[in-house]
């Protein structure tokens, strides 16, 4: 097992460094540093990119840094399976990720697990190419934009993202399959197999659904309420829908210039920079699970200044939580804004002011690609010297993995053991 764990930080590094390589030899990059960033932006499925006019660059070029999106995806969920005890949340793969199945199901080893998981993973992927195709978008386009919605990458062929596309349709069908791509894969494994109980029972889901339903509303009415050029609910609701999907997934796709929208609802969609998906998705972010297992336990240490003597229990989906994975996801969260912190340092080192600093800090480690202000909707990806671009790939990489699977190689017990 240390042997394994030894491996996936160098594994992806590699992969980083070869999928680097049609993008300087195309000759569209200027330098290695900027194919770099663009290859682990892919495979992080980040989706932040250096490329200023996407239409100017080859059909062949487009669809590889689609793919590298989509492959990312893939592998993740696969590093994942393999090392369970690191999955999203921090817990054993088949107590969380894979809630309410109740350890039934991906209990066949790695080869059924693994199987299972990459069928879903690209019927979604083939289900929402057909919707987009059927509603009038291009092959090629409708391609593309599939393999970077369920890699929750954001990588579009276009300059405008969505919004060049123009189309309602096509805006609902990405939202939906944005919200898929970011929920866990269990379940809709269980939704296949018709047992919707197991589905409606876990806490995960009905926080993630409830979220991001409540998001989506309280942007539609501050945007209706504050912006009288917004006029049309219907629309309105739309593009808030696709917003929220967009972030809380941490794909990156907009349709819309959310730099308009007044301030209280951008500042939703910055706290939903911090949430991320669910477990076991290809999202990046804190996860749900985190943020709900530490909710409760906020919650539970109010109730215990009132009642002193009381004994309160932590439950999700229905079973008790222990202390261990109340502090593995305090852990993980306290690391993750120190990471954010240093990374906002490193960016602001460049001359770079501190909201775009911790701006491109948290797209970075979020794996989101987009976030406000420089970073918003139709703005290209600020210019960073070159010892940014690199450092910004580590974090991308860092955050992809989750950060402990990288840390603790670096740690002197690890290698003792």
């Amino acid at each position: 097992m240390k042997r394994l764990f030894s491996l996936i930080f160098p594994a992806w590094l590699t992969v980083c460094f070869l999928g680097a390589l049609p993008f300087y030899f195309s000759g569209f990059f200027p330098s290695f540093t900027d194919a770099f960033f663009e290859s682990v932006s892919g495979f992080t499925t980040t989706g932040a990119t250096l490329v200023s006019n996407l239409e100017a660059l080859p059909g062949w070029l487009l669809l590889w840094r689609s793919m590298t999106q989509w492959l990312g995806g893939a592998g993740i969920l696969l590093t994942f399976i393999m090392l369970p005890v690191f999955s999203p949340g921090g817990f054993q793969l088949e107590k969380v990720d894979t809630a309410g199945l109740n350890g039934k199901g991906f209990d066949r080893g790695f080869r059924h697990t693994a199987g299972v998981v990459l069928l879903i993973y690209a019927a979604l992927t083939a289900l929402q190419f057909l919707l987009l195709v059927i509603f009038g978008m291009d092959k090629f386009d409708a391609l593309t934009t599939s393999f970077s919605t369920m890699s929750t990458g954001g990588f579009s062929v276009r300059n405008n993202s969505i919004a060049y596309y123009n189309s309602p349709a096509a805006e609902w069908v990405c939202a939906v399959f944005m919200f898929l791509a970011g929920t866990n894969l269990a379940l809709i494994w269980l939704l296949l197999r018709g047992k919707t109980a197991g589905v409606m029972r876990n806490s995960e889901a009905r926080a993630y659904a409830a979220v991001s339903a409540f998001a989506a509303v309280f942007i539609t009415v501050l945007i209706l309420a504050q912006s009288p050029s917004f006029k049309n609910i219907g629309t309105t609701l739309r593009q808030a829908f696709f917003q929220v999907t967009s972030i809380i997934s941490t794909t990156g796709f907009y349709s819309v210039d959310y730099n308009i929208w007044p301030s209280a609802a951008q500042g939703v969609l910055f706290f939903l920079l911090f949430t991320g998906g669910c477990s076991f998705s290809a999202a990046g972010g804190i996860k749900i699970v985190r943020c709900l297992l530490l909710s409760k336990q906020t919650w539970k240490e109010m109730k215990r200044l009132v009642h002193h003597r009381g004994v309160f229990i932590i439950r999700l989906n229905g079973r008790e939580w222990n202390k261990r994975a109340v502090h593995g996801a305090a852990g993980f969260v306290i690391l993750y804004f120190v990471t954010a912190f240093f990374a906002g340092l490193l960016v602001g080192s460049s001359g770079a002011g501190v909201f775009t600093s911790m701006n491109t800090a948290l797209v970075c480690l979020g794996n989101i690609g987009r976030g406000l202000g420089e970073l918003g909707a139709f703005m290209p990806f600020p210019e960073f010297p070159s010892y940014v671009k690199w450092g910004l790939s580590f974090v991308m990489i860092l955050g992809r993995l989750e950060l402990w699977i990288v840390l603790i190689i670096f740690t002197g017990d690890f290698w003792r053991r």
